[in-house]
């Protein structure tokens, strides 16, 4: 299918991070992918500040991933929303081959399984930022 309109490529999800290097390290453990940008922080910022940026090995699957430091005082999302309650505005979708074992591969790496699960293929967990990833059974 075509479309008018200039070649638009989507390459990338950016994530707001309290620590963008250790949430970077938790995808790329957890994922088995390669962090290939870490960035210190800026000059008279707190330790915390940077970013960094995952990406899959050669002939993997999915958008680079990066991670910026929040400013404004990171509020992890709850789950599931609640008014009045800071709002997930987006989550990854991981598709998994086995759901116990990558439930227990995500805990072990540093994610926190949810509390509230809306689906027997699904499981949602939480990662060590507090936003929710969702396993999928594929």
């Amino acid at each position: 299918m075509t479309r008018p309109g200039p070649v638009m490529d989507l390459t990338s999800v950016t994530i707001s991070a309290p620590d963008p290097r250790e949430l970077a390290a938790f995808y790329a453990r957890m994922l088995g992918w390669t962090i290939t940008a870490s960035d210190p922080p800026r000059p008279g910022r707190p330790p915390e500040d940077g970013w960094a940026q995952v990406r899959p090995p050669d002939g993997g699957v999915g958008p680079t991933l990066n991670f910026e430091y929040e400013e404004a005082g990171f509020q992890p999302p709850v789950w599931p929303s609640e008014p009045g309650k800071q709002q997930t505005t987006q989550h990854l979708d991981i598709v998994v081959s086995n759901l116990d074992e990558s439930v227990a591969w995500a805990t072990e790496m540093g994610a926190t399984l949810a509390e509230f699960q809306p689906q027997p293929d699904v499981r949602v967990m939480l990662d060590p930022a507090g936003h929710p990833f969702c396993l999928c059974l594929g």
